[in-house]
């Protein structure tokens, strides 16, 4: 009587390690990708709301200020007002004395002039305001010319006797805020902080749109929202500029 073989064991199948733990690890994988989306979703939330309110008044102040440059007509109305005065400077200011012996050429009658002492007086006694946009000499006249955001100012000065006329022009406060929106005789620092607030609103943008896609239920609306929009501008340009 021959003994009968055994019947092969299941218990080594169900508890084979890598059967076992490789659901466990994609459960893991899983988990840890879901947890990175939260986190960034989280980050992207938190970089939105707290942008959104740093650039709070940027957006409103170039909204607005988008308005009033397109339509220039609808505030423009006895806005502009303009200053005329005259007064004398220094003669020694425009016409220093040169060594004896040496003549002057043409070209260097702008360094005979005394810019600076010119400038300053003008600032102090007439209250000059903007930047000097242009300092320019000939042998019988200098034009001294100041903008600013909604301001301009034009000297035009005698060489010879060292009157002066000064014409100041006030714009309004509109054209104010609209040479600021434009970044026009704004200076520097302010040509810095319209970079600083465009690059802002493009952030606040791309971070709602980021945000867009973990909502699961607006998602396909706001998709909708965004192309419906853009076909607007793109349309509203081919047809009614180009």
């Amino acid at each position: 009587m021959s003994r009968s073989s055994p019947l092969p064991s299941t218990t080594g199948a169900r508890n084979n390690p890598s059967d076992v733990l490789q659901p466990r690890r994609k459960a893991q994988g899983r988990s840890r990708w879901r947890k990175t989306a939260i986190r960034f979703a989280a980050w992207m939330r938190w970089l939105h709301i707290y942008l959104s309110m740093f650039g709070l008044a940027a957006v409103l102040f170039f909204s607005a200020t988008g308005l009033t440059l397109n339509h220039p007509d609808w505030f423009y109305s006895g806005a502009e007002r303009r200053d005329d005065t005259e007064g004398d400077l220094d003669r020694k200011w425009l016409n220093p004395e040169s060594p004896k012996g040496t003549t002057s050429s043409a070209s260097d009658e702008g360094r005979d002039v005394a810019k600076l002492e010119i400038v300053e007086h003008l600032r102090k006694t007439h209250g000059v305001r903007g930047a000097l946009a242009e300092f320019r000499t000939d042998e019988a006249e200098c034009l001294v010319t100041f903008k600013g955001p909604g301001y301009a100012a034009d000297a035009f000065i005698d060489r010879a006797s060292g009157h002066y006329r000064l014409s100041q022009a006030y714009h309004g406060f509109v054209a104010l805020i609209n040479d600021l929106h434009k970044g026009r005789d704004s200076g520097p620092v302010w040509s810095v902080l319209i970079d600083v607030s465009a690059v802002v609103m493009t952030v606040i943008s791309l971070t709602g749109l980021i945000l867009l896609f973990y909502l699961k239920l607006r998602r396909i609306p706001g998709l909708v929202a965004i192309g419906v929009g853009t076909a607007v501008v793109v349309g509203v340009f081919w047809f009614g500029v180009s």
